[in-house]
């Protein structure tokens, strides 16, 4: 998010602030209150899985690049009585998809293929008959943003367990017919992500599997992920419970044509190195980055929403809004395992949830772990990087006055500025004033608009607030109105 500095002559600014002096700052992990989230979340969990009789959960809360918390709860297999780990290897299912994101934007950035180009023009066999007679041809961007209209699935492999072949997959293709025609409302298709897999696979001239491990699990260091490998170091994955309160083993399913779409292998440490590469900075793993930050912004923007405007899909991402925030990641469901990856992009925390179970409900276990833990988390890292409140700043407080004659009020709240204008209709009508160090300030607000994001400043000559400085413009203190 770009601010614009403000360019005035060096002459007329105030000398820069005296900062309080701030103790040495413990980490985020040592954070009192989000150890206390923690205790919190664990009791919690603890319960559900003693009521509902579940297996095993593995979690873990991802600040920026750093894993600040994972634990395991339970079993990852109950008859040997092995406990969950953070080690512990799931089936991440449709988390997937956000892998086969990644790759076709790699190929386009490497000028391979574009986003906009035709399915066709890059798997010639896709020859699927459209739901009109004037639909446009599917694109792949449309498979990637579940909007192309593909049906869900690709034959009866979630009651089979026997998924397609590459040569199935095409095949089945010849007969199909779309369900609706392309960018007409939103529908998840996993049918449509192993058909992005074949274009990355025809692009590159790779198998699938051989692309990702070389592209996306080696520079990120993900040393405990695969695609459709069978491992001594995977959870048992279970059948939901029955009414008598027993559990069967589920076989371990290959994925096959469609491992673009659900294939994945992967742990909790190493997801977590996956969330870190979402706030658009790869962990260090030889200096690597698996995608530009123009194209993180590209996979995370919503492309398309379903039909209640609740949720929408950016390019391999699952996006909502919920509460004045927004949410990026993906659940996933597989045989014997349910998973979930959530994270607030702007506040560059994440929660992950892995499950041994069909009946765990990973979501809501997301949900409770990111406002517990995960909140906790944001306001340690955020009163860890804000700049300490001086009280001096409360001189800054007053009306000013525009050009236009319009009026804005700076009002003092506990330790915080805000932006006020005297014609708000309500209170909540306000920015923050958020420092950001040498008495410079930033407007931050749920959304954007105006000069949100660029920094505000004060003049000051004999001791007095002359002007307040907001992006681009100013404006004049006045006294006594």
């Amino acid at each position: 998010m770009l601010h614009r500095t403000i360019a005035i002559a060096l002459l007329l600014a105030t000398p820069a602030l005296a900062q309080p002096a701030a103790p040495p700052a413990a980490s985020v992990a040592e954070n009192p209150d989000v150890q206390a989230a923690e205790r919190l979340f664990s009791a919690w969990l603890e319960g559900q899985i003693a009521y509902r009789g579940l297996p095993g959960v593995a979690v873990g809360v991802v600040q920026d690049q750093q894993l600040v918390w994972s634990k395991g709860f339970g079993f990852a297999d109950i008859a040997a009585k092995k406990p969950m780990t953070a080690d512990t290897r799931f089936r991440i299912a449709s988390n997937s998809k956000i892998f086969a994101a990644i790759a076709i934007l790699q190929l386009r950035e490497a000028g391979k293929l574009r986003l906009d180009d035709s399915v066709s023009k890059h798997l010639p066999w896709f020859t699927m008959k459209s739901a009109g007679p004037d639909d446009g041809p599917t694109t792949i961007e449309q498979l990637l943003s579940h909007s192309s209209g593909l049906q869900r699935e690709a034959g009866d492999h979630w009651s089979s367990f026997n998924f397609p072949s590459e040569a199935e997959l095409k095949a089945l293709m010849a007969g199909r017919q779309a369900a609706f025609p392309p960018q007409t409302r939103w529908k998840y298709s996993n049918l449509a992500f192993g058909i992005a897999g074949l274009v990355v696979e025809q692009v590159s001239g790779q198998r699938w599997a051989d692309y990702v491990n070389a592209n996306i699990l080696k520079p990120l260091d993900m040393t405990a992920s695969s695609i459709d490998k069978p491992d001594p170091g995977l959870a048992t994955p279970y059948a939901a419970r029955t009414p008598e309160g027993t559990r069967r083993v589920l076989p371990f399913v290959d994925a096959k044509g469609m491992a673009a779409a659900t294939g994945m292998t992967s742990n909790v440490n190493d997801l977590a190195k996956f969330i870190g590469a979402w706030f658009r900075r790869a962990p260090k793993a030889g200096g690597a980055n698996v995608l530009s930050a123009g194209a993180w912004r590209e996979a995370l923007r919503v492309r398309s929403v379903d039909e209640d405007w609740e949720s929408g899909s950016g390019l391999g991402f699952d996006i909502e809004r919920f509460k004045g925030k927004t949410y990026a990641g993906h659940g996933g469901g597989y045989p014997g395992n349910t998973t979930m990856t959530m994270a607030q992009i702007d506040a560059k925390v994440g929660v992950i949830v892995l499950t041994n179970t069909n009946d765990s409900n990973p979501g809501d276990i997301a949900n409770q772990l990111m406002a517990t833990v995960g909140e906790a988390v944001v306001k340690a890292a955020k009163a860890k990087a804000t700049p300490a409140w001086d009280p001096a700043w409360a001189r800054f407080a007053g009306r000013y006055i525009g050009a236009s004659d319009n009026v804005m009020q700076v009002v003092l709240l506990n330790q915080q500025l805000a932006l006020l204008p005297v014609t708000g209709r309500n209170a909540e009508t306000r920015t923050l004033l958020e420092p950001i160090g040498n008495g410079r300030f930033r407007l931050t607000a749920p959304t954007g608009g105006g000069p949100v994001g660029e920094t505000v400043w004060f003049q000051e000559k004999d001791g007095k607030v002359t002007r307040m400085y907001t992006g681009d413009g100013w404006s004049t203190r006045i006294e006594g109105w």
